[in-house]
């Protein structure tokens, strides 16, 4: 943890979001990677930006009932506009060409114009075979990760050791 606090105080002082960078959280379920993606959204507005938090999948099904009610092209727009948007649980479930596509659209409107936070369970390195079709994978990533500021969390659950439902076993 150490070696993360100088480069979460650099972050914090919002210069990744003037550099339209990127950020991206990974570590094992548990580890406030979602909590740290909202902390940083409050210190994105804090610091005059505008934030939006999506859960990937729900992202795809608020895209696909969009897709129906024709207002998806405003909902692109409005995603571009915003400075900073939180991906969170990317890369957790297998994408529908459609979802693909979308995510595409989402990321290629907002590279180099506005700043995305990714958080996931899953290791950057195998996002692509979690994307799914090669092409797209290659377009999405580059998009995502080439000027991204990555941070690893590890460690044992929050939830797990905040639990006073969880007995620990007595030694004898």
């Amino acid at each position: 943890m150490r070696m993360v606090v100088p480069q979460l105080a650099r972050l914090l002082t919002g210069e990744w979001l003037r550099e339209r960078q990127n950020l991206i959280l990974v570590g094992p379920t548990g580890l406030g990677k979602s909590w740290l993606g909202c902390a940083f959204a409050v210190q994105a507005c804090r610091h005059g930006f505008s934030a939006c938090y999506l859960r990937v999948p729900k992202l795809n099904e608020e895209l696909a009932i969009a897709h129906g009610s024709g207002r998806y092209a405003r909902w692109l727009a409005q995603l571009a506009k915003t400075d900073l948007v939180i991906l969170d649980d990317f890369a957790m479930t297998p994408l529908t060409d459609s979802a693909r596509r979308d995510l595409l659209e989402i990321l290629d409107d907002r590279h180099g114009n506005r700043s995305t936070l990714a958080t996931s369970q899953l290791a950057a390195e195998h996002w692509h075979d979690a994307i799914g079709e090669p092409t797209v994978a290659d377009a999405i990533l580059d998009r995502l990760v080439h000027n991204a500021h990555r941070i690893t969390l590890a460690g044992e659950s929050l939830r797990k050791s905040r639990s006073r439902l969880t007995v620990k076993p007595q030694s004898e």
